[in-house]
């Protein structure tokens, strides 16, 4: 379990296709603090630590399997050398739960269909997929490359979130573009409040 609070962007350094895509991530992490087998959102997917290091930046190592790299932006932007990602760590026991509770497991890709500046803040429009758009609701929770963020208004499968001066300089929203392919976790509860709704 996660909690969309970034806490580091990493750096894709490389990729390298085996049965699966393994990926080498530069972090500002302690690896010393990481163990193999660890959870990491990266972008918003949990991936599983396979191996660290330390030559010439700290670095871990994640698998990513076919299913994972074509049900998120990862079969769609690829992952590039020098690609920056936002990530963090699984939370522990006692954490403060800053953000809302993500399980790091993607629901679909959403679109960057609209960017306006709004004094220092930046308002981005996304567009959900059409089977995601009705867990989406005007101040509520989603996860949008692994940043929690609280929805502004909704209009069909559109939606608008305001980035605030902080956000974009701690995650990597700083960079966003049109067109951008976006990771979409929608909440835990959304979801759960449809079910009840269609066969409660």
């Amino acid at each position: 379990m996660f909690t969309g609070i970034i806490t580091d962007i990493g750096k894709v350094l490389q990729t390298e296709q085996r049965g699966d895509l393994r990926a080498r991530i530069g972090t500002g992490y302690d690896v010393d603090g990481i163990d193999i087998g660890a959870s990491i959102a990266c972008d918003g997917v949990c991936l599983t630590v396979v191996a660290l290091g330390r030559d010439p930046q700290n670095w871990f190592d994640v698998d990513i399997s076919a299913e994972t790299v074509n049900l998120t932006n990862i079969g769609r932007n690829g992952w590039p050398d020098g690609k920056h990602l936002n990530l963090e760590r699984a939370l522990k026991v006692g954490d403060e739960l800053g953000g809302h509770i993500v399980s790091g497991h993607v629901d679909g890709v959403a679109e960057v269909v609209g960017l306006q500046d709004e004094g220092d803040s930046t308002r981005v429009t996304f567009r959900a997929p059409e089977d995601l758009a009705r867990f989406i609701a005007p101040k509520g929770s989603v996860a949008l490359n692994g940043t929690s963020l609280t929805v502004n208004e909704v209009d069909g499968r559109d939606f608008g979130i305001n980035f605030i001066p902080h956000t974009k300089e701690a995650t990597t929203w700083g960079a966003v573009a049109l067109g951008d392919a976006i990771n979409l976790e929608i909440d835990t509860m959304a979801r759960y409040v449809a079910r009840l709704r269609d066969y409660g």
